[in-house]
């Protein structure tokens, strides 16, 4: 099987693209940092038989159905897709310009939505199909050290998780989200401050970061042919910061 990790080159995505490599399928390294997705993708296979990277802004919808052509061309069918690319702004709620909430938006929500409607309709024409799309503890809670865009944006994929799983569940494609909370990843100690971070960690329920490495494995779970009666789920990892 062949599986397209969007934002696939660092943090969440790259443990995500190893993992999924690491199954056995085709991986896809989409990435707007195009050199980076290839980079990793030279490491997961040199050959490049079994792994490639592409240059790709979600935010354009051109780039995505530009990038679906390019590994149809190189792989074959798309039988996974996992949407994480993302755009991460800790802007104070009030200072949020019009500008900035659409970049954000853009990427996290709308490349999202296109992904799964150019991608999903392929898969839905192949009977076949495993979306996986990256949401956040974020946009369940309303945000804490996120932005209010951030989190906002992370609220509409769920949404969009549902309306998308319902749509294409009678024709062989399942739909579902996870949901990370603070993972022990850069991002997160950038945007906490080492200083802070064990004061952070006992806001944490079980007192520790989440480990990137099982999001991963939660993705590959999803992304499984096994996971057929799973659809328009949301699987929570935060630690128990959000209980439902």
């Amino acid at each position: 099987m062949t599986a397209v990790v969007t934002g696939g080159a660092n943090g969440l995505g790259r443990a995500i693209a190893r993992r999924l490599h690491a199954e056995g399928q085709a991986v896809a390294v989409a990435d707007v940092d195009g050199t980076a997705a290839v980079e990793l993708a030279t490491a997961l296979d040199p050959s490049g038989e079994t792994a490639r990277g592409y240059s790709a802004d979600v935010a354009d919808r051109a780039a995505l159905t530009g990038l679906l052509d390019s590994v149809l061309a190189d792989f074959g069918p798309v039988r996974v897709l996992v949407n994480n690319a993302a755009r991460t702004r800790a802007t104070p709620l009030f200072e949020i310009t019009p500008v900035e909430l659409e970049s954000v938006m853009a990427v996290n929500f709308t490349g999202t939505f296109n992904a799964c409607q150019i991608f999903g309709a392929h898969m839905a024409e192949q009977g076949y199909g495993r979306i996986v799309n990256m949401a956040s503890l974020a946009g369940q809670n309303g945000g804490t050290a996120t932005g209010g865009h951030y989190a906002s944006s992370k609220g509409a994929v769920m949404s969009a998780t549902k309306v998308f799983a319902r749509e294409l569940a009678a024709r062989g494609v399942t739909v579902n989200a996870v949901s990370p909370g603070p993972q022990d990843s850069p991002m997160v100690r950038d945007i906490v401050g080492e200083q802070n971070l064990e004061a952070f960690q006992r806001t944490i329920p079980v007192g520790r970061l989440g480990d990137p490495a099982f999001v991963a494995d939660v993705v590959a779970l999803l992304a499984s042919p096994g996971a057929h009666s799973v659809t328009g789920a949301c699987w929570d990892v935060n630690g128990g910061l959000f209980m439902r």
